[in-house]
Formats: C-alpha cells, sequence, structure tokens
C-alpha cells in the first residue's frame, strides 16, 4: 500500500514541480491560461500534500517532519490562488504560490539529500529558499506589484 502512495506523491510532486514555475510566471498573463494553470498547480499541489500525509502516517517515525511541511506548502498555494479571485495586489499571490514552491523544493531536497550526509541535509534546508525568496521579490515587487491582478470571471 505505502508503495502505491508513493508512485502517486511521486507523480503528483512531478507535476506540481513542473506546473508551479509557469503558473507563477503566467501571473501576468493572459486570464484563461492564467486560471488554468494555477487551478491545475493548486490541485497538483493538494494531491502532492495528501499521498505526503498518508506516506508519512504510514512510515511515521521516520517522515513525520513532512506533515508541517506538507501541510504549509498546500495552504501557501491557496494564498497564491485566492488572489486571482479577488481584487488583492499580485505581490500576495505570488509570495503564496512561490512559497509553496519553496517549501516543495525543500521537502524533495531534505528527503534526497537525507541519504548522503548532514552536511548535505542542512543545504538542502536552506538552498530553496535562498533561491527562490531572492526570485520571488525580484519578479513580483516595485510598481507592478502594488496594481491587483484583473478578476477571473
Amino acid at each position: 500500500m505505502r508503495a502505491a502512495f508513493l508512485a502517486l506523491h511521486i507523480l503528483s510532486g512531478t507535476a506540481a514541480l513542473v506546473l508551479g514555475p509557469l503558473a507563477f510566471f503566467a501571473a501576468a498573463r493572459r486570464r484563461s491560461s492564467r486560471e488554468r494553470l494555477l487551478t491545475a498547480c493548486v490541485w497538483a499541489v493538494f494531491a502532492t500534500c495528501l499521498t505526503a500525509v498518508i506516506v508519512c502516517l504510514l512510515d511515521w517515525s521516520r517522515l513525520w517532519w513532512l506533515i508541517p511541511v506538507a501541510v504549509l506548502s498546500y495552504l501557501l498555494a491557496l494564498v497564491g490562488y485566492v488572489p486571482v479571485r479577488r481584487d488583492w495586489p499580485k505581490w500576495v499571490g505570488a509570495h503564496g504560490l512561490g512559497g509553496s514552491y519553496i517549501a516543495l523544493w525543500t521537502a524533495l531536497l531534505v528527503v534526497t539529500a537525507g541519504d548522503i550526509s548532514t552536511t548535505a541535509e542542512i543545504i538542502a534546508w536552506i538552498l530553496p529558499a535562498a533561491i527562490g525568496v531572492p526570485v520571488i521579490f525580484r519578479t513580483h515587487t516595485g510598481a507592478r506589484a502594488e496594481r491587483p491582478m484583473p478578476r477571473v470571471l
């Protein structure tokens, strides 16, 4: 049973990691493509987080720490999605989607690096945020970020 949920987790995680940057940079694009990408990304993150929680529950002693990361990742994805439906500034959505993407990469790298060394694991905890936060800040700050996103009907 764990193998089946792990396979679903890998598939949905791959989809979320591929759709994440597409949705993030589509924020300034046409409404229809942005809406579809954001919706697909949020559902992929939801599936990834749901399967992560199930896999964690099946291997609690080793993976319990991933549950808060999974929950945070999904909540941030929702924070990134809501500004599309409301007249909120772009930076709110960018920070939500970007934070969700950083959390997904952090979980992937920490799980992978845990088998290598403690130093690699520490780097895995820091690297996604060290790269992602400046990208989010540079992409969605300034005068453009103050304008609300166009509403999607």
